[in-house]
């Protein structure tokens, strides 16, 4: 073996590298499929159409009138559409994709692959429901609390989640993972 397939090696055993690795991979083969026309109509835009009954259904708990037709939310006062990027699946993918490139047994895996997908979507959930009322209250602000302010929170939201799932079950030996 030469020397180049040795250094591969090395770097490949140290366990920071396989977990980079292992999380690009995991996470552009996920990008990947989700961007696919046949998963994007037959998942996505299903999971999307999800999404916002359960956003109209909250909204209607608050005391709005809110009606859904397909990914958009409507009311009198306020009418929002629910796009692929907005429906907390991108947000997921990255969880779950640290997730599973972490060396952890397969229960604490399996624990932080439902836990995340939950706690995303509630938090997701809490998104599109406070964006409406942005929409509703302070129009003005509509865009920028949804594209800089929320779309951060999301995303920052998953890393904080993997963090504190990867403090409760990573770092097994290797034997264990």
């Amino acid at each position: 073996m030469d020397n180049a397939g040795m250094n591969l090696r090395v770097l490949w055993r140290r366990p920071e590298v396989r977990f980079l690795v292992l999380f690009l991979v995991i996470l552009g083969v996920a990008f990947t499929t989700i961007a696919l026309r046949p998963v994007n109509d037959a998942f996505v835009v299903p999971y999307t159409r999800w999404v916002a009954r359960v956003s109209a259904q909250v909204l209607s708990v608050f005391g709005e009138n809110v009606s859904r037709q397909g990914c958009t939310l409507s009311s009198p006062r306020f009418s929002v559409t629910i796009y692929n990027g907005c429906n907390g699946l991108i947000a997921t993918l990255i969880l779950l994709s640290g997730v599973l490139a972490f060396p952890a047994r397969w229960t604490g895996k399996v624990i932080g692959v439902i836990g995340g997908i939950l706690a995303v979507q509630i938090i997701n959930l809490i998104r599109i429901v406070s964006l409406f009322y942005i929409g509703v209250f302070f129009p003005k602000l509509f865009n920028q609390a949804h594209i800089f302010v929320w779309q951060s929170i999301v995303i920052l939201v998953s890393v904080v989640l993997w963090i504190v799932w990867a403090r409760a079950f990573g770092a097994v030996s290797p034997g264990d993972a």
